[in-house]
């Protein structure tokens, strides 16, 4: 009979033999996963004999999954940001730590605000930007938008998850289009849209390329499609002195910067993330 812990060592193992660089925390959330416990719960039962033959069974088929490129995150159904427990399957992007950079800017910009901020998070996907800012800044009412049907399903369960429901509200938005009238004036617009180049789609990781959407990932030929349309049609909704963030790719945040410039945005700003690449663009009018 294995211990928690020998199971762990076991995942651990085949992970880094198939490649796997976080072999060692995926080894341990997938392992969570199965057993039912939180992290915190399967160190503690670390030491303790597995008496339930199909956690074991349950590991193998996951431990498969993963080593033939499912994300860790689909498998388990959570990945974490920003501190917050964000629900993830295939109708959204998987949260990445680069994007925290986003909601970081975005909470400093509405901490500065001494009155009620409206926010609008545009392109939300799991909700993720949009619920940290809600998350730390209590007294701003947030709007998170997306296309997709599916997304905000996504949104909507992690706006519950989170028990952000009062001021967060989500809403289905084209933000390639112009706004709707009636969505009214926001202090602060954060976006991550799709941004990878189409031709680059292909060169993805498989990880990515055949599980996450394609739609929240292609921003056109060049990458910046979704930046020009949302810079010209959302400028409008924007109060006098309000902020637009972009998050970019490595090597977009020059042209994104002068798309907000020659749109007639100001003090545009651009923010380094943890690898020094300039992720994220922010501007004002």
């Amino acid at each position: 009979m294995k211990t928690y812990n020998d199971i762990y060592l076991s995942a651990r193992r085949k992970l880094r033999a198939a490649g796997v660089t976080a072999h060692d925390l995926e080894a341990r959330l997938i392992l969570a996963f199965a057993a039912g416990k939180t992290r915190e719960e399967l160190l503690n039962s670390s030491r303790l004999y597995v008496t339930d033959s199909a956690i074991v069974k349950d590991m193998d088929d996951i431990i498969e999954r993963r080593i033939k490129g499912e994300p860790v995150a689909y498998i388990v159904g959570e990945w974490e940001f920003y501190g917050l427990p964000i629900i993830v399957n295939e109708s959204v992007i998987i949260p990445r730590v680069d994007t925290e950079l986003l909601a970081e800017q975005a909470i400093k910009l509405v901490k500065r605000r001494t009155f009620q901020t409206r926010v609008l998070d545009l392109c939300t996907g799991s909700g993720c930007v949009g619920l940290a800012v809600a998350a730390n800044a209590l007294t701003a009412r947030i709007v998170v938008a997306d296309i997709s049907d599916q997304a905000l399903a996504v949104c909507r369960a992690n706006m519950l998850k989170n028990k952000l429901s009062r001021n967060v509200t989500a809403i289905e938005v084209d933000a390639l289009e112009p706004p709707p009238a009636l969505l009214g004036m926001f202090d602060v617009i954060v976006c991550n849209p799709p941004y990878i180049p189409t031709n680059d789609i292909k060169t993805l990781d498989a990880s990515v390329r055949s599980y996450e959407p394609i739609s929240a990932l292609d921003g056109g030929p060049d990458g910046l499609y979704f930046f020009r349309a949302i810079t010209t049609n959302w400028k409008q909704s924007l109060k006098p002195g309000g902020s637009l963030l972009f998050e970019c790719g490595i090597g977009q945040a020059g042209a994104v910067r002068e798309i907000m410039a020659d749109c007639g945005f100001a003090n545009i700003k651009t923010h380094q993330d943890t690898q020094g690449i300039e992720r994220v663009v922010a501007g004002s009018v």
